[in-house]
């Protein structure tokens, strides 16, 4: 299976958007500061979740939620 997840950072409140196959595994390299993106917003909680067959349906979902269609959709659903 693999994930487009939602990370929200305990730090300054912000939301991070990515896709992978083994969610546990990639949040806890989040919070041990090994992906440069996120090394300096740690530590982050799992906001939310979504499961895909394949990587390519989880990427065009995480792509999504980085659009202005996404950003809305995630508003209008109280994700975000």
């Amino acid at each position: 299976m693999y994930y487009a997840y939602i990370l929200e950072s305990i730090k300054d409140g912000k939301y991070y958007h990515g896709s992978c196959e083994d969610l546990e595994a990639r949040v806890a390299k989040h919070n041990s500061g090994q992906v440069r993106s996120t090394k300096y917003r740690r530590p982050f909680v799992l906001h939310y979740q979504e499961k895909f067959n394949s990587r390519s349906e989880a990427f065009k979902r995480e792509k999504f939620f980085k659009s202005v269609d996404g950003y809305r959709w995630l508003k209008d659903n109280k994700i975000t």
